[in-house]
């Protein structure tokens, strides 16, 4: 069995449909053998489709459904008894084959760009059976191109840097348009370049894309950005093409082609002579049209007459040269300087070296000027020596200051009293000699330092200061005495000639060849039989015993006066006393006790016993006086005497009340009504010795008079109450008065009320005492039952 044929659809619609009207006969393509098919009843015949690649236009914009092929097989005779099915991708949805003649239509616009293709499966069936008469067979539809995508440039806009003074075709960047049409399929997909914005500057190469520069020697110092537009268009370029455009920002890059300037060729600055050390005298700048490290300076000093009083430094940040002070300045000694100074570029590209010289010169001339300056002395320390057996007045040394200005103002002299708080010194205004002002003591300080202020006589506030450092020399004045408080004892078994201790001396002085002390025991006491020193020669000497048999019931103490010699000029000599006790030691010569009157103590107790005992009397003895204190305070009377002024005096009392729910504290009502009858209250503390008696109610009379007799007669009771507060208290009373002439208007107890009160006076009152005159008025509609 044969395939049916399968015609082709070009470019156009139009062109395929004249082709199916015109009869043209299909032309037959290349058959695909299909395996032997077998039917029951018949012998095997060989049948095969005729079929190949059907292509169709991409963007149809007709109204019909765009034919696409037909298929035949020769079974069918035209009689209708073969059915057509298509299967697979897009079948039904969008595309439909008329089972009857097999002819295939795209019933939807189709983009190649979305699918370039499908996969279809046809099959012919027996009408009245539905059994395939061939067998299934598979082909593809294949979406035919046409230029409908425009180039895209998917990573613009684009930016780009290119050194500065780069040569002609110096490569920036390359930019890139993809086109989303087929490739392989003409020239929809072939795209050039060409650059719309940024001529003569720079160029593209059409098929690469790559940008160049077109022009030497551009200078980022006249313009250091360009934008550049890049179109690409499909169909090489041709009309009708699509195109697709980017930016491209170009930054021409610095290089060092600038050499360094000074605006000008001399600079003058002027500054103080008092301007200190390290301090900035005139900041300078070599202008550079380059930037970062191309206009990176050095700056020195190259030559002048203030080398080693000036330098200059690099301020990182501006690139200025800093000059500062290396040594004080002078006027007096040098009134001008001048300096030399080149500034030059730290990094210098070779290959601009013929634009000249990438340094400069200028000068700077400094002018010091004159300022009136403190005193100076003659030296920063002055050192003198004096003897501390020095008498008052006496001459230790001089010191001398001058004004270094030109005027040479006269100088007078005084001590800075902070420095020399106990006056031991005194200064000559005029000349600057300094004498002793009172006796000197080395052994309290051997060292006076003391400042000195020299003010000029024609400005004092320009004051100069001298350090002076005085040297008190020592003398022999201290004589030796024990280096300590010797605690010497002696036991009651010791033998002849036993060192019982060993002292030494010291002195205060300080001789040069130090000390040397001699011992010996005072004239009184060297033919003493108890004891005697040995003078060891070392500035030491040992006491030793001279018998035995020392007792302490006999005498528990001995005093030994040694007699100690200095070595100075004249020599100075003490006698100390060394204080023996007698003690009674163990086997090994250790001291158990010194005290004599152990041995009159009672055998049951001991010294200890005795103290504890005295101890606890003496604690019982201020416990009562204590106690008999405390009861006679108690029972002092709280009430002050008259002649005692108690005006002064601020009493306390430690006495709160119940609060709001205390009703017994105080009666409120007392204080609001002068009538309430107000019981005498005296104070808990003590026995009143005074009962006061009710006071009778007052009856009607003016307020004024009220008021007045209310405020006496309380200003009378605080002054004979002993529970009252002192003079100087204030009293403060909530008293209303006696009420209103009407009394109570309320009706609470009016009813219970058996008084014969005429009520016909509200009536007068107006309308707004109406209701109450009609309450409590004695007319017959008045009543009630």
């Amino acid at each position: 069995m044969k395939f049916g044929k399968v015609e082709f659809c070009h470019f156009l619609q139009i062109i395929a449909l004249f082709l199916c009207l015109s009869g043209m006969s299909q032309t037959e393509l290349p058959r695909s053998r299909s395996k032997p098919y077998f039917q029951s009843g018949r012998s095997r015949t060989k049948r095969s489709w005729v079929w190949n690649q059907f292509f169709v236009l991409e963007e149809y914009m007709g109204n019909d459904p765009l034919y696409v092929g037909k298929l035949h097989s020769d079974v069918d005779k035209g009689d209708g008894s073969i059915k057509y099915i298509l299967s697979g991708e897009g079948a039904s949805s969008i595309f439909i084959i008329d089972e009857n003649t097999g002819d295939i239509h795209a019933t939807k616009r189709l983009d190649r760009e979305e699918q370039a293709y499908y996969t279809l499966r046809a099959q012919a069936l027996d009408r009245l059976t539905s059994k395939p008469v061939e067998p299934e067979s598979e082909f593809v539809i294949k979406i035919q191109d046409i230029n409908d995508n425009e180039p895209k440039f998917l990573d613009g806009p684009y930016t780009a840097g290119v050194p500065e003074m780069s040569p002609v075709g110096t490569s920036v960047v390359q930019v890139t348009a993809t086109d989303a049409d087929d490739p392989t399929y003409g020239n929809s997909a072939r795209v050039v370049y060409s650059i719309l914005q940024g001529q003569p500057y720079f160029s593209v190469e059409p098929k690469t894309g790559i940008i160049k520069t077109a022009l030497p020697n551009m200078d980022r110092e006249a313009k250091d950005q360009y934008l550049l537009v890049i179109q690409a268009k499909d169909m090489v370029g041709q009309n009708g093409g699509l195109s697709g455009t980017t930016s491209v920002t170009v930054t021409l890059t610095d290089v060092n082609d600038n050499p360094p300037r000074f605006p000008r060729r001399s600079y003058q600055y002027n500054v103080p002579e008092s301007l200190p050390v390290a301090s900035v005298v005139a900041r300078l700048k070599a202008a550079d049209a380059d930037v970062g490290p191309n206009a990176e300076m050095e700056y020195k000093i190259v030559d002048g007459d203030g080398l080693a009083v000036f330098k200059i430094l690099v301020d990182k940040e501006t690139q200025e040269g800093i000059i500062t002070i290396q040594k004080d300045l002078d006027y007096e000694a040098k009134a001008s300087y001048t300096l030399r100074i080149e500034a030059a570029n730290k990094q210098v590209d070779p290959r601009f070296l013929s634009l000249g010289p990438f340094s400069d010169m200028t000068t700077v001339k400094i002018i010091v000027e004159d300022v009136d300056e403190p005193p100076i002395f003659t030296s920063r320390l002055y050192t003198m020596v004096v003897s501390e057996a020095a008498k008052v007045g006496t001459i230790i040394g001089t010191v001398a200051a001058h004004d270094p200005d030109a005027s040479n103002s006269p100088v007078r002299y005084s001590i800075d009293r902070n420095t020399d708080l106990e006056r031991y010194f005194n200064i000559d205004a005029n000349s600057g000699v300094i004498t002793t002002a009172k006796p000197l003591d080395r052994e309290t300080n051997a060292v006076h330092n003391i400042t000195v202020l020299a003010m000029e006589s024609q400005n004092p506030s320009q004051i100069g200061r001298g350090y002076v450092a005085i040297t008190i020399l020592d003398i022999n004045d201290n004589a030796p005495e024990f280096a300590m408080d010797y605690e010497t004892t002696v036991c009651e078994n010791a033998e002849p000639g036993q060192a019982i201790q060993r002292i030494s001396a010291i002195d205060k002085d300080d001789p040069p060849s130090g000390h040397q002390f001699s011992f010996s025991l005072a004239g009184e006491a060297a033919n003493n039989h108890n004891f005697t020193l040995q003078d060891n020669k070392d500035n030491t000497a040992s006491i030793l015993t001279r018998r035995n048999g020392f007792r302490r019931q006999e005498q528990s103490v001995y005093y030994l006066p040694v007699f100690i010699v200095d070595s100075g000029s004249p020599s100075l000599s003490s006698t100390n006393t060394l204080t023996i006790r007698v003690c009674d030691c163990d086997a090994d010569g250790i001291a158990q006790t010194c005290n004599a009157e152990a041995y009159i103590l009672p055998a049951g107790l001991s010294t200890g016993a005795l103290i504890a005992i005295l101890a606890c009397v003496l604690t019982l003895l201020v416990l009562v006086l204590l106690i008999v204190t405390m009861r006679r305070r108690k029972k002092e009377p709280l009430v002050f005497d008259e002649e005692r002024d108690i005006r002064e005096n601020i009493v306390r009392y430690d006495d709160e009340g119940g609060g709001e729910e205390d009703t017994e504290a105080f009666d409120m009502a007392a204080l609001r009504n002068l009538n309430i009858i107000r019981d005498t209250k005296t104070r808990r503390d003590v026995t009143p010795e005074i009962q006061f008696l009710s006071r009778p109610s007052f009856k009607s009379i003016p307020d004024n008079v009220i008021f007045r007799e209310f405020i006496w007669e309380r200003l009378k009771e605080a002054d004979v109450d002993p529970c009252a507060p002192p003079y100087d208290s204030l009293q403060t009373y909530a008293f209303e008065g006696n009420g209103s002439v009407a009394e109570s208007l309320s009706s609470l107890d009016s009813i219970s009320s058996n008084s014969d009160q005429n009520y016909d006076y509200l009536s007068d009152w107006g309308p707004r005492f109406k209701r109450l005159a009609d309450m409590y008025g004695t007319g017959p509609e008045n009543l009630y039952s």
